[in-house]
């Protein structure tokens, strides 16, 4: 990357969440400091075995990190500010959230932080607050989502205005929080908008993205009609879903109980902040555990159809509390996040083969989108009149129909990048000036690790080839003193093995027999000439390259 760059010049650099969906961490440079908008994550598939964790590499930034001066996050979805607890510490900035996001942000760090969080500065900042960060001016503009107190982070320099819109959609019956804050958006339009770096999630999609108030209505109407026990699961940030689910409960005579750690982590953080009444109460599932069916109404975890959430284990059976069968019913309150197919629909024919009645966005009206669809981003082009448009938070796919959107509202420029895209918006015309390395990290247990790295590298061989293990033992000629010793995985059925692994040991004997003295004499040559030994007889064997590990011992 260039190394410098001119005092007056504006720059805007994605390290996560331009080309995808999550992930999303935003930097922008001014003045010669940085300011960085969400650090978030994204959830792995099934193509990186034992990781569940993906974050944004910031190397970049990392080795600049003297000029970082804080850290804003838009809201407390874990695609925004799920990262903080693992790469703050290679930061080291002040962290800027709204009471909401603050508040669940230190459950976070109390529950599941890594080292080296003792020093992180958490600044509370109110809704519709103005406050500055180094050469920065910050303005937080209220919008409407599917979570309390999204903002729009507005920045101001000297080289123009930046609407960073964070999440959002127009939701004129949020349920939870006021609505959008048009008033603001239509000053800052007649102010004069440089740029605006906005939601590209559903530009594909025609019309508004509905309301929550559309979706409780609709809710208490099909829980009216179910006879035994529901189970209601959704994302558990929706506190509006939350009361939703409370209220339908009451509606139709059943309590309600909570059943999954970060649902009440979210209860917790709302009702700290006030957006859960106090009147509102909700069972813990061992409350509930002896309601009448027709009684209890169950908000759970697991509406992507994780493996480890709670509707998974009722679906499996293994739940202390929580049992499912003839006569209930389950209700996916949510999307079907595009990838999470196959476990979702895995989940769905679990329950079924209980014999549960279950109901889904595909077939019942049960949720509402908490991104903008095309008719919002008209609106809001035509309330801030940007004039340069960067569409983020999107496939590229995505984010090109949301380019040629806003080209289509008369916005001069529109620019599409990548992850590591350096921009410059100002002076002069917006254009990619450099590129910057911009990976991916994934958490692994107590610590982050490169993707691409050795440990997932090796947890992909293992899966496509298994792992095949020799232990030789060989005298100070190299001469063996006993047949190899060979343990395969992931290779054989059982009992076919011994054949196979048996043909082996005779191929890694004669490989060894056929070298030289001096060869034998030498370790590492041992080891390799079994290595391919194994690897020969075990390709003729079932075509597969495992991994293949050797011992030598030498006596």
């Amino acid at each position: 990357m260039t190394a410098k760059s001119r005092k007056d010049e504006l720059h805007f650099l994605p390290l996560g969440g331009s080309g995808e969906i999550g992930m999303n961490a935003n930097l922008y440079r001014y003045a010669g400091k940085w300011l960085m908008v969400d650090l978030g994550i994204t959830f792995a598939d099934g193509t990186l075995p034992g990781i569940d964790i993906i974050m944004p590499d910031l190397a970049f930034i990392e080795k600049q990190r003297s000029a970082l001066v804080g850290l804003v996050l838009t809201h407390a979805h874990e695609d925004h500010l799920g990262a903080v607890q693992y790469l703050w510490p290679r930061l080291r900035c002040p962290v800027y959230a709204t009471p909401f996001a603050a508040a669940l942000l230190r459950r976070k760090l109390a529950d599941d932080a890594a080292d080296g969080l003792e020093d992180l500065e958490l600044i509370e900042v109110s809704l519709s607050s103005t406050f500055k960060i180094g050469p920065f001016e910050i303005e937080l503009v209220s919008l409407t989502h599917s979570i309390p107190e999204p903002n729009a982070v507005i920045i101001r320099t000297g080289a123009g205005v930046v609407v960073h819109t964070g999440d959002w959609k127009i939701d004129p019956h949020p349920l939870v929080g006021g609505t959008t804050d048009e008033e603001a958006l239509r000053r800052l339009g007649d102010e004069g908008v440089l740029a605006m770096v906005c939601d590209s999630t559903n530009a594909l999609k025609p019309g508004t993205s509905g309301s929550e108030a559309e979706v409780r209505a609709s809710l208490e109407a099909l829980v009216r009609g179910c006879l035994g026990r529901v189970a209601v699961t959704t994302f558990a940030s929706n506190v509006a879903r939350m009361l939703t689910m409370h209220h339908v409960a009451r509606a139709n005579g059943r309590s309600i109980a909570l059943v999954g750690r970060s649902l009440w982590r979210i209860h917790d953080a709302a009702r700290e902040t006030g957006y859960i009444p106090k009147g509102v109460r909700f069972l813990t599932d061992k409350e509930a555990n002896d309601l009448p069916a027709d009684k209890v109404l169950y908000a759970c975890t697991g509406c992507q159809g994780e493996a480890n959430a709670q509707l998974s284990r009722i679906a499996g059976g293994s739940h202390p509390y929580v049992t499912l069968g003839a006569g209930d019913t389950v209700i996916f309150s949510s999307k079907i996040i595009p990838g999470n197919e196959r476990a979702i629909y895995g989940l769905i024919n679990r329950l079924l083969d209980l014999e549960v009645d279950v109901l889904t966005e595909e077939d019942h009206f049960v949720h509402v989108s908490g991104h903008p669809a095309r008719d919002e981003l008209s609106l809001m082009y035509q309330w801030v009149r940007p004039r340069i448009a960067v569409p983020v938070h999107g496939e590229m796919r995505h984010m090109r129909a949301h380019a040629t959107l806003a080209r289509g509202l008369q916005v001069p420029e529109a620019v599409v990048i990548e992850n590591g895209a350096l921009l410059r918006l100002a002076p002069g015309p917006a254009e990619i000036v450099d590129w910057v390395p911009a990976g991916r990290l994934a958490w692994n247990g107590t610590r982050t690790i490169a993707i691409d790295g050795a440990v997932v590298r090796d947890r992909r061989k293992l899966m496509r080839g298994g792992a095949a293990f020799v232990a030789l033992v060989v005298d100070g000629h190299g001469d063996l003193l006993a047949d190899p010793a060979i343990s395969a995985y992931g290779l054989f059925e059982d009992g076919e093995a011994d054949e196979h692994l048996d043909a082996a040991g005779a191929g890694v004997r004669r490989a060894i027999e056929g070298l030289r003295p001096k060869e034998r004499r030498d370790d590492d040559v041992i080891r390799e000439a079994a290595r391919q030994a194994v690897r020969r007889s075990l390709r003729a064997a079932r075509d597969k390259r495992p991994i293949i590990e050797v011992t030598v011992t030498r006596v």
